[in-house]
């Protein structure tokens, strides 16, 4: 009788810590990483570093709600494109990269992110924006040669 209680006793502790985790679920905030977007540069190197390096950390804050990119004749949009970069988590692309302030103010910045292929150039044109204490990135214009 006693090693039934027992049994039902850890069967019940089970079910409570299974309930407790499923609860704060695998995109809880906890999880989540904040990443320091306190500067131009700071953000400018983490986009490099996500389209690049297979950086995912921080995703989620690094791309303002209203950011879209623009591909030959597509557009991308925020969502779509936070959900490719956790995807590619890892995945360094084999390139070199150069970047270069076209242009500066206090609230925005646009730059222009090369990255040098074996047998191609991508060329990146970003816009970043001062949202509150963080810097974002609005909007990404690529192009091939």
């Amino acid at each position: 009788m006693k090693a039934l209680v027992k049994t039902f006793a850890a069967a019940a502790l089970i079910a409570v810590s299974t309930f407790a985790m499923a609860t704060e679920g695998p995109g809880s905030k906890s999880a989540k990483a904040n990443i320091n977007l306190s500067t131009a540069d700071l953000a400018l190197n983490h986009y490099v570093a996500v389209t690049t390096e297979g950086e995912s950390a921080g995703v989620e804050q690094l791309f303002a709600e209203d950011f879209s990119q623009k591909a030959h004749a597509t557009t991308n949009k925020r969502d779509e494109l936070v959900k490719f970069f956790k995807k590619q988590k890892g995945e360094k692309l084999n390139c070199t990269v150069s970047n270069d302030i076209i242009e500066e103010s206090a609230d925005y910045i646009v730059a222009k992110v090369t990255l040098k292929f074996e047998n191609f150039t991508k060329t990146d044109l970003v816009t970043l924006v001062r949202e509150g204490n963080d810097w974002k990135v609005s909007k990404s214009i690529n192009s091939y040669k």
